[in-house]
């Protein structure tokens, strides 16, 4: 059965001398793996679409639900080689990657999560662009604004896949509250922690939150990744929330990212 739609390239394993295992992200089948055949050679038809962050339409050959069904065509939407010129705008979008590959399932399509990561890109894209129209300066990375999409992109990945960490308020009784308890994947206040008898050890199964981190959580729960832009937070705001969501993340997949260590 020939079956089309659109995808992402998050990543390719070689396979064999000169074929590739290509993951795509895609709105309708989630996490898709693919079988291109011979696509390493001079003259293969898929040219440069299967490059990292490549957005094509394509069509792949298989039975309803086989687990590696073959790529037939892949035609480039949008490339986004502008984010692979740069090491630093590509590193921190393989935190993105990764983070996707770890909780997306193969077959599972999340519409939400797609469009969030194809924004992101975009967004990410346009800020590399506008920063080297301005300036005309290889080396300027605007670190607050790569630091802004990607919390933004986590937060609202977490919402949209069922993991989302609660820190607006007691996740037991409602009430206000700003200590964070990792293995609860909540705020609790201190009448619900008594009660329930949480047992905290070590130095990092709780963390202590600033209500300036907490009105920036809710603001990027609730905002459109298109008006995240006009925040300006600071560095120290980007990096605690960006602590509180990478241990968040670990203690979910019993890792960190790689990206991370």
């Amino acid at each position: 059965m020939l079956t089309r739609t659109e995808g992402i390239v998050l990543k390719t394993l070689p396979y064999g001398e000169a074929d590739l295992i290509v993951s795509y992200l895609t709105p309708d089948y989630g996490l898709l793996k693919t079988f291109a055949k011979s696509p390493r050679k001079i003259k293969s038809r898929f040219g440069s679409s299967l490059e990292p962050l490549t957005y094509s339409r394509i069509s792949f050959w298989g039975k309803e639900h086989a687990s590696l069904p073959r790529l037939t065509q892949s035609d480039i939407l949008h490339s986004f080689y502008l984010l692979r010129e740069r090491m630093d705008y590509f590193f921190k979008i393989i935190e993105i990657i990764e983070l996707t590959l770890n909780f997306i399932q193969e077959m599972d399509a999340n519409k939400k999560i797609f469009l969030l990561f194809l924004d992101t890109l975009r967004l990410i894209e346009e800020d590399y662009i506008y920063i080297k129209k301005s300036f005309n300066k290889e080396d300027a990375f605007n670190i607050s604004r790569i630091g802004l999409l990607v919390n933004n992109y986590k937060v609202k990945f977490l919402k949209f896949s069922g993991f989302a960490p609660k820190i607006d308020s007691c996740g037991r009784c409602g009430n206000t509250g700003n200590n964070f308890y990792i293995s609860q994947g909540s705020v609790l206040c201190e009448s619900c922690v008594k009660e329930s008898s949480v047992l905290v050890s070590g130095g990092l199964s709780m963390i202590r939150l600033s209500l300036p981190v907490i009105k920036f959580y809710n603001a990027l729960m609730t905002w459109d990744t298109r008006k995240i832009i006009r925040i300006k937070p600071s560095m120290n705001l980007l990096e605690e929330l960006s602590n509180v969501l990478n241990l968040h993340i670990k203690y979910i997949i019993s890792k960190p990212l790689k990206t991370r260590t």
